[in-house]
C-alpha cells in the first residue's frame, strides 16, 4: 500500500493562537485520504509539538510538503520554523485556497473543514516551495505597516479634535490635549519615513527597484516600498491577474440567467495595504499623466462611475509596477499603448 502513495501534504489553518491541522496522502491512482488531524498552539512549543506529530504521523519514505496560507502575519513564524528543520512548506495566497474550496461538498466552514481543504488543494496542485523572503523585504513591511497605522491614530485625532471644536462649548484642556496628540504622530511618521529612506538607501538592489517603479506616474518611494514589502518582491506572485486577486482589486460579478445580474464590483477580499497604498497616486496618476487621463475618461464615459475608473487606474499601476519589476526595465509612455487594451 506504501508503494502506491506517491505524495502526502500537512494542511495547516493558521490562526492568531492555534494551527489546525491535516495530514493525507495522494495515491497512484489520484485518490485523496485525510489520515490524522490535529490542533497544535501557534507558539514555538506548539512547534515542536507538530513536528513531534509528523514524524508519529507521516508515512515515512514518501514525499512530505506542508501547505499553509498567507493569513497576515500568523503563519509566519510557523513557516520560519518548519523551514528551518528542512521541510518543504507552501504559502498559498487566500484567494486560491477560498476559490478551491468552493468547488468542494463542505456545507460548513470551520477551522478542520478549512484545514481539509489546504490538505487537498496540497495533493492536487504542484506547488511552488517557499523560501524565506530577503530580510530588507520584512524590514520594510514592518516600517510601512507601522507608519499606516500611526497615519490612521493621527487622523482619529483630528477627527476628534474637529468634533470638539464643533461643540457649543469646546474644552480648551482636551483640545490642548488632541493638538499634542497630533503634532506627537505627525514626528512619528516623519521619524518612520527617515527609516524606511535608510533601509532604502543601504541596500542597493531595492534603491534601484524602487527608483524603477518611481518612473510610474503617481507612484512615489512610499508607495513603490509598500508594493515591494507586501509583495515581498512578488515573490509569491506569478501573473498580473494572481497580483490583483491578491490586492483585492479583481473584480467580481455575479450573473445567472436573466433573474440575477449584479453589479461588478471589487472583491476586497485581498492586501488592504496594496490597495490603500495606491489610491492616492491613481488620482495623481489621473492629473498628471495624459495617456492615464485618457483612460479614466473613456472608463467613466463608458459606465459614469468616477471611483470604479479610478479603482481601475490603482489596477493598471499595480500591474505596472509589476511589469517593471519582472521586465527590469523603466517606466516608458509608448509602452501604456499596449496596457491600454487590458482594460
Amino acid at each position: 500500500m506504501n508503494q502506491q502513495i506517491i505524495k502526502q501534504v500537512a494542511g495547516i489553518d493558521v490562526a492568531q493562537d492555534e494551527l489546525v491541522v491535516s495530514l493525507g496522502y495522494l495515491t497512484q491512482d489520484l485518490c485523496t485520504k485525510c489520515i490524522a488531524r490535529k490542533t497544535f498552539a501557534n507558539n514555538v512549543k506548539g512547534f515542536s509539538g507538530f513536528r513531534q506529530w509528523l514524524e508519529k504521523s507521516s508515512i515515512a519514505d514518501v514525499p512530505l510538503q506542508i501547505v499553509m496560507e498567507a493569513t497576515g502575519v500568523y503563519h509566519e513564524s510557523v513557516a520560519y520554523f518548519l523551514a528551518d528543520h528542512g521541510y518543504a512548506v507552501s504559502i498559498v495566497l487566500p484567494n486560491k485556497i477560498s476559490n478551491y474550496a468552493r468547488t468542494l461538498d463542505i456545507k460548513t466552514v470551520t477551522d478542520k473543514t478549512s484545514a481539509e481543504a489546504i490538505m487537498l488543494f496540497g495533493l492536487q496542485r504542484k506547488l511552488m516551495l517557499w523560501k524565506r523572503p530577503l530580510a530588507v523585504y520584512k524590514r520594510l513591511r514592518q516600517l510601512t505597516r507601522e507608519r499606516d497605522q500611526v497615519i490612521g491614530l493621527r487622523t482619529m485625532a483630528k477627527n476628534h479634535l474637529h468634533a470638539e471644536q464643533a461643540e457649543a462649548e469646546p474644552n480648551k484642556e482636551s483640545v490642548v490635549r488632541i493638538n499634542k496628540q497630533i503634532r506627537f504622530f505627525t514626528q512619528q511618521i516623519e521619524e518612520i519615513a527617515a527609516s524606511i529612506n535608510s533601509l532604502v538607501q543601504m541596500d542597493a538592489e531595492l534603491k534601484r527597484r524602487i527608483k524603477q517603479s518611481c518612473t510610474i506616474p503617481g507612484v512615489g518611494v512610499l508607495t513603490a516600498a509598500t508594493v515591494l514589502a507586501e509583495t515581498n518582491g512578488f515573490d509569491l506572485i506569478k501573473n498580473k491577474k494572481q497580483l490583483s486577486s491578491y490586492a483585492g482589486l479583481d473584480v467580481r460579478e455575479k450573473q445567472s440567467g436573466t433573474s440575477v445580474n449584479g453589479k461588478p464590483r471589487i472583491s476586497k477580499r485581498g492586501n488592504r495595504y496594496l490597495r490603500k497604498c495606491l489610491h492616492m497616486p491613481a488620482l495623481s496618476a489621473i492629473r498628471s499623466d495624459q495617456r492615464l487621463k485618457a483612460v479614466f475618461a473613456r472608463l467613466v464615459s463608458r459606465h459614469g462611475i468616477k471611483m470604479k475608473a479610478a479603482v481601475a487606474i490603482q489596477r493598471k499601476l499595480l500591474e505596472m509596477i509589476y511589469t517593471l519589476y519582472k521586465k527590469d526595465k523603466n517606466y516608458d509612455k509608448e509602452y501604456y499603448k499596449v496596457l491600454e487594451s487590458d482594460i
